[in-house]
């Protein structure tokens, strides 16, 4: 019987393991790889390719093998560390804010462009403004980021390939990853988050063998990968910016990084546009659970999207008053009309404090009612942990916002 009982416990931890790793990305291949890892693997001119493992958690976490032309290692110096730590303006904060992204500063450099807004131990979270694009690569070493696609077009050009981005994109960067991006617009707008956790899809929504439900609100072909191109065969002075702990140095590289003659895993950039996302609706409102598109530790990431309204005969369309106890709640106002706010413009961040309760500005549930759809989409972050607000963000902030539910 005891036998019995210890073998239960065992299956169901191997099961409850299996779920906890199951929210993997699928497998890719692009370009040339060997048959077998970690063996001899040469060009047709009889020259030797390099592996590298791209990986995270220690060999343990999820990973690529990438070969490259040349040793992935030829460091030619390594310029001092510039110090990009965030300025706090409020430390604890229980006031409910509005900060206008419109009026956040452009910049033509693309790592000067990101203006922290809000941030934790968890994530930093802003706004970039970018006009022109950099002649450098970059890396963040210690962050996955994700980057919201509000205005622009462009190429993201990383070691394992390219991705063309639009608007409503979500390009999710895994940390490590060595990028660029080439600017074809010139009004480029990013939402950007910095995550010192991996961004993921909902567990919820996988399978114990990490594939995506039939009641997920979206599937794995709405995920696209970068596209194979031609590996870079260079020589010479190579800038990567690395980003570490608040500090941005620059490394010389003797080879260009994008010398990727193939690779395969699991560890990669991708997009997915927020209008694949399909929204989840019901006979009455849906809490914002249905609209969760990203998840990471202490932090998911959620796509309001163009809808149909709810369908009992007597709905409320508008969300109903509440507080989340645990968690602050931001919108980020990237397209359309938003019923529940009252003078709301696009690029605007509302920020809502754990535990002080909020909901639609008066005269927005009234006008929600018989409504049959919304065109609005958004992008919510909702943190476990309070925000802190930088000197960027006040500098910007509507200080009218926290008495605008008061009743004429």
């Amino acid at each position: 019987m005891r036998s019995k009982i210890s073998c239960n416990l065992i299956l169901k931890k191997i099961l409850h393991l299996r779920k906890a790793k199951s929210n993997k990305m699928r497998y890719v291949q692009l370009g040339k790889i060997p048959p077998k890892r970690h063996t001899v693997f040469k060009s047709e001119d009889d020259q030797f390719y390099y592996e590298q493992l791209f990986g995270t958690e220690g060999f343990h976490g999820i990973a690529s093998l990438l070969y490259h032309t040349h040793r992935p290692t030829q460091i030619k110096s390594i310029g001092e560390a510039k110090d990009v730590t965030p300025k706090i303006a409020v430390e604890k904060n229980v006031t409910p804010r509005m900060v206008k992204g419109a009026k956040v500063t452009a910049e033509d450099d693309f790592l000067e462009s990101r203006k922290v807004l809000m941030l934790n131990n968890d994530l930093k979270m802003g706004l970039a403004k970018p006009r022109k694009s950099p002649d450098y690569f970059y890396k963040n070493a210690e962050c996955d980021e994700l980057l919201f696609v509000h205005a622009g077009k462009g190429i993201l050009k990383t070691m394992l390939g390219n991705i063309q981005f639009s608007v409503g994109d979500y390009l999710i960067i895994p940390r490590g990853t060595i990028y660029q991006l080439e600017l074809e617009s010139e009004e480029n707008v990013f939402l950007f988050i910095e995550a010192h956790s991996p961004i993921y899809t909902p567990k919820r929504y996988r399978n114990e063998f990490g594939q995506l439900l039939e009641h997920s609100p979206f599937c794995e072909r709405d995920i696209v990968p970068p596209t194979f191109v031609q590996p870079k065969n260079e020589k010479g002075d190579f800038l990567i910016k690395v980003k570490k702990e608040n500090q941005i140095t620059d490394f010389i590289y003797a080879t260009h990084p994008f010398d990727v003659v193939g690779w395969d895993g699991y560890f990669y950039p991708y997009k997915f546009n927020i209008k694949n996302f399909e929204p989840i609706t019901g006979r009455i409102h849906q809490p914002p659970p249905v609209h969760q598109n990203f998840e990471a530790h202490n932090f998911v990431v959620c796509s309001f999207v163009a809808r149909m309204y709810d369908y009992h005969p007597q709905a409320i369309p508008a969300p109903y008053n509440h507080s989340n106890i645990d968690s602050d709640e931001v919108l980020f106002y990237t397209q359309g009309d938003f019923m529940s706010r009252n003078h709301v413009d696009l690029m605007d961040f509302s920020l809502h404090p754990g535990g002080v309760v909020h909901g639609p500005h008066p005269g927005a549930m009234e006008r929600s009612i018989g409504k049959k759809s919304t065109d609005e989409y958004a992008v919510m972050v909702d943190p476990f942990r309070p925000f802190k607000l930088t000197e960027e963000a006040i500098k910007v902030e509507d200080p009218s916002y926290k008495t605008s539910w008061l009743e004429d």
